[in-house]
């Protein structure tokens, strides 16, 4: 592992480079600053991908936009767990699952942190049923397959974070769950990514979702029903997943639609996911489709 804490981003004074590197502040929280208009110095890699990030090359850069992690060519079809925390299954009124809730998304739902707009598709704004769900994201480092739960974070190469997006009157038309969170722009990750050496154990983040600075969601992660090595063993099972696979973990307590009233996600409302220490924030500004 070259890096602890990396991002992806374009530079001040060069809109046609994207860079990789680390932060040269280790403990900015990267989100909070380039939404203050911070100055964030980066120490830039000689690699083109956080998976091959190569060497620091000793040069320095400012961050100018602040990008995904990964490409939606490195993430391919990203892997989501629903119903994976207790007390969200407990507002949800539903059992706890006995194995993983898995559900897919297409890699057109990838999407950057703020300052890139996050979309609510037209077609589901009569609805008013945009909601968010905050997460902890788990990027695979190597080819996995049939990986046992004593050997899986073998395969990781560390987290972010992630908001699963989602349409509330598609879901609950539905019984899969696929097209409601499938939307383009509907998986928001970032914006840094946190080598899993530097989070050897993933109980002791604190997960909370921010609306409009108002608290919504306030978790530790402790509340996980299935663990990461639990998760990417499971994903594993008779399907391999390549590096760069995106794995979302699932949403604690505390989203819109079972709140009262209704917390739902609308055009200009600023979201954010905060996962502390380390990962930082993943801000993002909703705007209706045109």
């Amino acid at each position: 592992m070259s890096f602890s804490r990396i991002v992806r981003f374009v530079p001040k004074g060069d809109e046609s480079k994207v860079l990789i590197g680390e932060p040269v502040d280790a403990a900015v929280d990267v989100g909070l600053a380039v939404r203050k208009g911070d100055d964030v110095e980066v120490n830039v890699y000689s690699g083109s991908s956080v998976l091959e990030a190569g060497e620091p090359t000793g040069q320095t850069a400012v961050i100018d936009r602040i990008l995904a992690p990964l490409t939606r060519r490195e993430v391919g079809t990203i892997r989501c767990i629903g119903l994976n925390y207790k007390k969200h299954a407990e507002e949800a009124k539903m059992s706890i699952p006995e194995i993983p809730t898995l559900f897919l998304k297409p890699d057109t739902c990838l999407a950057d942190p703020w300052p890139a707009p996050t979309i609510i598709p037209k077609h589901t704004l009569p609805s008013d049923s945009a909601d968010y769900e905050s997460e902890l994201a788990i990027v695979i480092s190597r080819e996995a397959k049939n990986v046992s739960v004593a050997d899986a974070l073998d395969y990781v190469l560390g987290y972010t974070a992630s908001n699963d997006i989602s349409s509330r009157a598609s879901q609950f038309a539905q019984t899969q769950w696929c097209y409601s969170k499938g939307f383009d722009g509907a998986c928001p990750i970032g914006p840094v990514l946190v080598s899993k050496d530097l989070i050897p154990d993933v109980g002791k983040l604190q997960l909370r979702g921010l609306k409009n600075g108002k608290v919504l969601q306030d978790s530790p992660l402790t509340d996980l029903i299935f663990s990461v090595a639990e998760i990417v063993s499971f994903v594993s099972q008779g399907t391999t997943l390549q590096p760069g696979t995106l794995i979302i973990t699932g949403t604690p307590a505390g989203v819109g639609f079972a709140k009262k009233p209704q917390e739902l996600l609308h055009d200009g409302d600023e979201f954010v996911v905060e996962i502390l220490p380390h990962i930082g924030s993943l801000y993002n500004v909703l705007k209706n489709e045109e």
